[in-house]
């Protein structure tokens, strides 16, 4: 049984996003919790490309009926993803994002440890290319400022054609501990294709863009971190605190948070005009600010760029500033370059990889529909 979830992990660390060996092996205690024996072998033949469940039963020597059955469960399950459109296809779901978000409504005591215990060395492991972005609140942003249409969470949430909002896991599994916060628990905004899947699982609650405009509004008043996905056509938006938030904690962790956040811009502080009130200092989720003889002092190093200090200023002593080209982050187009681009950057999975993957499932496509 261990070499079946040892085979099941590396296969993991084969996607972008990884899923790294530990020495306590705490990663194959997770596997055994979510997957049982049946589940994890049948989940060694699912790819990062939307196939049939007819070419993963060729694949998996099993019949198509079968196939169409347990790979029905999986996805229920929040093992693996399911597509719909003319034809239902499955796709393999990374531990995080992924795997990971999908069990918001069956978290345990005894998963919710042994995450916590994993997830500093995933991050240090898997973290190459961020797969979230750090983005300003609205009210940050003055009107002078140059601001890209993917930069602006109110544009993105517009965009959006379908929306869902779901629990923050990481603020459920801190309350799970018996640690957090509790700031807004409903404060994942999913978007479209994304929106569907968790829909479909029962994961969230359709919602109007209005009431997604109102979820950001409310993030900004309790100093939420906005962290969109890694593209240019973001399929979900974060509200982070960081006091819960996995990506946060890690960063926070670091001692120089810029260097691993993903954010186009930084504040600056005018301490001479200062009032002196401390309010940007409790609202900073990574310590860049302090107050020193009752003027703010601000850290640079360990600025992400959120701009929660700059909404609430009252003597514009805060702004953003754009970052000079040479330190803007790289943001993917979309999705797919982005685990293209993860996968480069961990030595795991290229374009070529990339080219070699689609070629396979091509023909297997072709063998499985010559066996009906």
């Amino acid at each position: 049984m261990d070499d079946l979830y040892r085979r099941l992990a590396r296969h993991l660390d084969d996607l972008p996003g990884g899923f790294p060996p530990t020495e306590s092996g705490v990663e194959l205690r997770i596997l055994r919790r979510l997957f049982n024996e049946q589940e994890a072998e049948l989940a060694l033949h699912v790819s990062l490309l939307p196939e049939g469940a007819g070419v993963i039963a060729r694949r998996a020597k099993i019949k198509r009926a079968e196939a169409e059955s347990r790979l029905a469960d999986m996805a229920r399950k929040g093992l693996i993803m399911r597509l719909e459109g003319e034809t239902i296809r499955y796709v393999a779901a990374q531990f995080v994002i992924g795997i990971w978000e999908f069990h918001v409504n069956d978290l345990d005591p005894e998963l919710v440890r042994d995450v916590e215990e994993y997830m500093p060395v995933l991050f240090a492991e898997a973290w190459k290319v961020p797969q979230l972005r750090t983005i300003p609140v609205n009210q940050s942003l003055e009107h002078s400022l140059t601001v890209l249409p993917y930069e602006r969470a109110e544009e993105i949430v517009r965009r959006a054609g379908r929306i869902v909002v779901a629990p923050c896991i990481c603020r459920r599994e801190r309350r799970i501990a018996g640690e957090g916060c509790d700031k807004l628990l409903e404060a994942c905004l999913v978007f479209d294709v994304a929106a569907d899947l968790y829909l479909r699982n029962g994961l969230g609650r359709p919602i109007e863009q209005a009431d997604a405009l109102a979820i950001l509004e409310r993030a900004d008043k309790q100093g939420l971190v906005l962290q969109p996905g890694n593209s240019q056509q973001a399929m979900n938006i974060c509200c982070c605190c960081g006091c819960c938030c996995g990506v946060l904690r890690s960063l926070k962790a670091y001692p120089k948070p810029v260097e691993l956040a993903a954010s186009p811009f930084a504040a600056a502080a005018d301490p001479e005009s200062c009032a002196g009130c401390g309010t940007c200092a409790s609202r900073c989720q990574m310590g860049a600010l302090r107050m020193e003889t009752e003027k703010v002092a601000l850290n640079r190093d360990r600025c992400i760029g959120c701009g929660l200090c700059v909404s609430t200023c009252a003597t514009g002593s805060l702004t953003l500033v754009r970052k000079p080209d040479s330190a803007q982050p790289k943001v993917p187009k979309n999705g797919i370059q982005a685990l293209i681009d993860l996968g480069r950057a961990r030595g795991k999975f290229g374009a070529a990889d990339f080219a070699r993957m689609m070629l396979k499932s091509k023909m297997d496509r072709l063998l499985a529909s010559l066996q009906r």
